[in-house]
């Protein structure tokens, strides 16, 4: 069997949640750069959590007994495949994800328009009502893209009374209308949402998607929702939007760097929401992808590699 490295096991839940292999060692500490490839020297096999750890060109050249990743997930940005090809590395994802993500996209709406987070601590320092909430019902959700998960969110914002706008890029009026949402166009979206939750894969073509503009054009109390990947929005645009109060606030589960930095702007406005990517961590999730990462190594070692992840 090969020897085995499962990295940023944050919340030390990996090993009892799959039947892995032997020589397997788990991590739960995140390090980058000299560290982590001094960490990886002597493994063959590394498993990831999604983007958690960068597997970029400059580290994969430096494990020459790397021979497997296993990513949880069927997508990671953060691996360079092409040079994990070249190098004669095999990729392999795990199928299998629910709408969690979703469930992390209403605590951030409801926490900001409900002010949760600032009146839980108010409470435990022994104030009583300090904020007057925003109402959901009546009010507009726009969402950017409308895949998979931005469907999802269609039905429990009808719930809320909520109407629901769309755009994305290639969004016709025909599949907005079969997903029940109102198709407009990206700057219109950002002029009449009154929270707009962005929903997009992170490609060359959506990097910076949200930017001045879109900020500019939403309406002075709007809040942003980012459930998605962090650089899908301009991060330096919003951290000043946030600081002129242009917008409303932000809600944000994903960040251009991940752990997001001590001494990140984000993280000195007090009109924002934030959560350290917590969008997919639930037991359900990890009950899926923990126990297909350890089947796609014993798969790779009896030859028959599975979900293989190619350079596109």
């Amino acid at each position: 069997m090969l020897t085995v490295a499962v990295l940023d096991d944050y919340q030390t839940v990996a090993e009892g949640l799959a039947e892995w292999p032997p020589d397997v060692r788990f991590f739960h500490d995140h390090v980058t750069g000299d560290e982590l490839v001094e960490r990886l020297a002597d493994f063959e096999a590394v498993v990831v959590m999604r983007e958690r750890t960068p597997l970029p060109r400059t580290v994969l050249e430096r494990l020459p007994k790397l021979e497997l990743v296993v990513t949880t997930g069927m997508r990671n940005a953060s691996i360079d495949l092409a040079a994990a090809q070249e190098l004669g590395i095999t990729v392999c994802g795990t199928p299998g994800s629910g709408a969690a993500t979703i469930e992390i996209a209403w605590g951030l709406i409801l926490s900001l328009t409900r002010n949760i987070p600032r009146e839980d601590q108010a409470l435990r320092d022994g104030w009583w009502q300090q904020t007057v909430g925003t109402d959901l019902a009546g009010s507009t959700l726009g969402l950017v893209g409308l895949g998979r998960l931005g469907r999802a969110m269609v039905p429990v914002a009808r719930g809320f009374g909520m109407g629901v706008l769309a755009w994305s890029q290639n969004l016709t009026d025909e599949t907005a209308t079969e997903a029940g949402v109102t198709r407009v166009e990206k700057l219109e979206l950002f002029e009449r949402s009154d929270i707009v939750s962005v929903h997009y894969v992170l490609s060359d073509r959506s990097r910076g998607l949200v930017g001045t503009a879109e900020l500019d054009a939403m309406k002075p109390g709007a809040y942003l929702v980012n459930t998605s990947r962090g650089p899908i929005v301009d991060t330096p645009a919003l951290v000043e939007a946030l600081a002129e109060g242009r917008i409303g606030g932000a809600g944000l589960d994903v960040y251009d760097e991940e752990p997001l930095p001590a001494d990140h702007p984000l993280r000195e406005r007090t009109n924002t929401v934030l959560t350290p990517h917590l969008g997919y961590v639930t037991v359900g999730t990890y009950k899926q992808w923990y126990p297909a990462a350890a089947d796609a190594i014993r798969a790779y070692v009896a030859g028959q590699p599975t979900n293989v992840l190619e350079p596109r």
